[in-house]
């Protein structure tokens, strides 16, 4: 049953990114069926992340759509989610989306001003940070030097 559950939540997309699936951004923490009830923890991705309702709404309709009498979520706030938690394929998802996928674990904002994430357009390692903020707040905006293409960057949590 849990195979099942899973494939269901592959199809549901992150809001803010929705090439990723909920799977991919690791924001599933555990998926229980117990009878006709079924029960996803989840982690935003940061304290008051905006997304986390429209994800709880898209997870809890997926899993009604597919048959599910009863579907409980439930907010799951320690640990903490990092981006540690994105998937090999998301990261990858990430890349071909055209946002770079974080690099390292660091947490430390001066830490970004020293960062080189590579161009997910041209490859080249040649970027410079524009803003430690992007089009969300988990992502900060780069510029490449060589291809003169702006990118976010999907910063380390």
């Amino acid at each position: 049953m849990v195979a099942e559950i899973k494939a269901i939540l592959e199809t549901v997309s992150d809001p803010e990114i929705p090439v990723l699936s909920v799977l991919d951004l690791g924001v599933v923490r555990n998926m229980s069926k117990e009878g006709d009830a079924v029960t996803i923890q989840l982690t935003p991705t940061y304290n008051g992340c905006p997304a986390v309702d429209a994800m709880s709404m898209s997870i809890k309709l997926a899993l009604l759509s597919a048959g599910y009498k009863t579907v409980h979520i439930e907010t799951v706030l320690s640990p903490a989610w990092t981006s540690d938690w994105i998937s090999d394929e998301g990261k990858q998802k990430l890349k071909a989306y055209g946002i770079a996928p974080p690099i390292g674990k660091s947490l430390y904002p001066e830490d970004m001003e020293n960062l080189t994430p590579p161009c997910p357009q041209c490859g080249s390692e040649e970027t410079t940070l524009v803003s430690a903020f992007g089009s969300t707040a988990c992502k900060a905006l780069f510029r490449c030097i060589s291809c003169k293409e702006p990118f976010d960057y999907f910063k380390c949590h």
